[in-house]
């Protein structure tokens, strides 16, 4: 059964001001707007962007790739659907057929399907190839997409053309700051940093399975200790840790010169073929894992250093491997590609696919923000810096192209104890990272914030608000 939004309360949509109280009656959190092409229509689709960036922007589903036949060929197309309404004066009416076309030899992204089966929606403008025409969007929480259009004398369209300095999100400008102060997520992330800042050393905790926060004495606590102050649950999914933006606590020796301690961890990823898979983790241990080295009866580890600039593993046999992805151009050659672990044999002990990968990192990454700290004790305790990094804008081919550089390495920690019983234990870690100072290069714009000056506009320590990642380490070390 098709699921519509059917409200009383909306009143006629003339307005910009009329459209953004219409989005955010019908839960948008974000709202973002893009002029149409004469060739943005029903027939040609809506061009989203070059390059994959628009996946992090609009929510969707599962990529799956359909094959057709046409004239003895066989054609293949990767999408995505999306949970997409069209807005009127009743409410919010679905369009079923919704989705996202990805075209990985451009490569661009369009959306299709909007009007097939749709009630409500607005078909002539959309099928005409008018100039002037608004294509705005509402972004839900929910992963609901919200849709109006309108021409080129609508009030809306010209409001939306009378606006200054408008944040650009890849093809679309941002128009969350017009909705007031329900939706400024950069803003609340900024003031919570500050605020747990300003509180100095904080004993270290982690927010339980009832909730609420609770003593912490292991090691790794310092990423827990800050999910805990933003009230954020321990996740292992793919979504955003606060408001939409990924939270990165990574330590450091000093507040002076702010300098990682250790590699960043991008995600942790099971693999989605090869004999890990196939096979299950126990044979991939007993196949390629080595005996614990510092003697521990019973325990089999899977661990070290996997990127595309290093021979096979002295411990293990394996080497990291890259198929369907061309450095030189920088494009997909096909969506059915992966980061692949071979042996000598050129078997797949591990396998992670394009597909998989491009949903989670476009998904959790879109916007990030990376956090410093220190940490004290026994008992342990932390204490989080003025110098805040946020990052907004990635795209799978950024991190394909760091994976083929050697910057982004595979650096498991897999192992299996009590190997010689019928029930073996197996602890799981399929771990990407990166060194941090490399960590511009991943993301198209970023900006280093003073938590220290936020209360006088959140003066940003570079001298601009968003500058070229590769002027970015440059600008760090100046101000070190």
């Amino acid at each position: 059964m098709q699921k519509n939004f059917v409200s009383e309360a909306l009143v006629a949509i003339e307005t910009l001001e009329a459209l953004l109280s219409a989005f955010t009656d019908l839960g948008a959190t974000r709202v973002l707007a893009k002029p149409i092409a004469a060739n943005d229509n029903s027939k040609n689709q809506v061009y989203l962007g070059g390059g994959f960036g628009a996946l992090n922007i609009i929510p969707h589903g599962e990529i799956v790739t359909d094959e057709t036949v046409r004239a003895g060929s066989v054609r293949r197309r990767d999408k995505a659907l999306v949970e997409f309404y069209w807005v009127t004066t009743e409410g919010a009416f679905r369009a079923p057929d919704a989705q996202l076309i990805l075209y990985p030899k451009y490569p661009e992204v369009r959306m299709s399907g909007f009007l097939k089966g749709a009630t409500n929606a607005p078909a002539e403008l959309m099928r005409s190839r008018d100039e002037g025409r608004v294509l705005f969007l509402g972004i839900c929480r929910d992963g609901r997409v919200l849709g109006f259009v309108a021409g080129h004398d609508h009030g809306a369209s010209a409001a939306f053309r009378s606006q200054l300095s408008l944040t650009r999100t890849g093809v679309f400008d941002d128009l969350t700051h017009l909705m007031g102060e329900t939706a400024d997520s950069r803003t609340v992330l900024i003031n919570t940093l500050q605020n747990i800042h300003q509180k100095g050393w904080i004993p270290s905790q982690k927010i339980g399975k009832n909730g609420l926060p609770a003593p912490y004495g292991a090691q790794n606590g310092g990423g827990y200790t800050l999910e805990a102050e933003l009230g954020v649950s321990p996740n292992g999914y793919s979504e955003p840790d606060f408001l939409g933006w990924e939270i990165k606590q990574y330590g450091v020796a000093n507040f002076e010169a702010y300098r990682a301690k250790s590699p960043v961890t991008l995600m942790t990823p099971e693999p989605t073929g090869g004999v890990y898979r196939d096979d299950g983790v126990e044979a991939f241990l007993r196949t390629y894992g080595y005996p614990d080295k510092s003697g521990k009866p019973g325990r089999i580890n899977f661990g070290g250093i996997y990127s595309i600039d290093r021979e096979f593993h002295a411990d293990t046999g394996l080497k990291m491997g890259v198929v369907g992805f061309d450095a030189d151009t920088g494009k997909i050659e096909d969506l059915e590609g992966s980061l692949i672990l071979t042996d000598r044999d050129d078997r797949i002990a591990a396998s992670w696919s394009f597909r998989g990968m491009l949903s989670h990192w476009n998904r959790k990454h879109a916007r990030a923000a990376y956090v410093p700290s220190l940490k004290r004790g026994p008992p342990p305790e932390y204490s989080y810096g003025a110098r805040v990094e946020l990052f907004e804008g990635t795209d799978f081919l950024l991190f394909l192209k760091a994976v083929h550089r050697g910057d982004v390495y595979y650096d498991p920690a897999i192992k299996m104890e009590h190997d010689d019983t019928l029930q073996p234990s197996i602890k799981r870690r399929s771990q990407f990272r990166v060194r941090h100072n490399t960590l511009g290069a991943l993301y198209q714009a970023g900006e280093v914030v003073s938590l220290a000056w936020a209360e006088t506009g959140h003066s940003l320590l570079c001298g601009k608000e968003f500058y070229d990642p590769a002027e970015r380490w440059q600008c760090l070390q100046m101000q070190a």
